[in-house]
């Protein structure tokens, strides 16, 4: 099978799915390291896109997810996300990540999926995939290596050129 798309649920992914609340209301997600970086090595192979139901956080994920790391970003009602994924892609070309009570049924359409660690356990139990990373811990991250070492061409850090970090 070949995969054309990653898409990735964002509270519990590639964040820890805490909020933290002022008076004012939602003031800030954590967001896991070195997933941003291992997100750049699918590019050549899949279009990576996000998704959350979270519509008062949607600031907060917009500015790390579109505006800094440069992703797709779509506000889709995690129990409308198969019909949502279905009105653009062939399900059966979709690895989905996801963790909430609600991704199982995801997972149990598309091509292929991957759950965190931490998922709910009903999640986690349909997924093809359990990072052994949590959410906003590098899970993201070790789901690229995996999708890239299963379907594509492994990781291989000495056939990367040097580039000036």
């Amino acid at each position: 099978m070949t995969y054309k798309v990653f898409i990735l649920d964002t509270d519990g992914v590639i964040t820890t799915g805490q909020f933290f609340y002022t008076v004012e209301g939602k003031a800030m997600k954590v967001f896991g390291p070195d997933d941003n970086d291992a997100l750049s090595l699918l590019k050549p192979y899949l279009e990576t896109r996000f998704v959350t139901g979270d519509k008062k956080g949607y600031p907060i994920s917009k500015k790390r997810i579109s505006d800094d790391m440069k992703f797709q970003l779509d506000l889709v009602s995690t129990i409308h996300r198969v019909e949502w994924i279905k009105e653009r892609y062939n399900l059966a070309e979709v690895i989905y990540m996801g963790d909430g009570i609600f991704d199982h049924y995801v997972m149990q359409r598309v091509g292929y999926s991957i759950a965190p660690a931490n998922a709910d356990k009903l999640t986690a139990s349909q997924a093809n995939y359990v990072t052994k990373r949590s959410g906003g811990d590098r899970a993201v991250a070790e789901a690229c290596l995996h999708i890239l070492e299963e379907f594509f061409k492994p990781y291989n850090p000495e056939a990367i050129p040097n580039s000036s970090f």
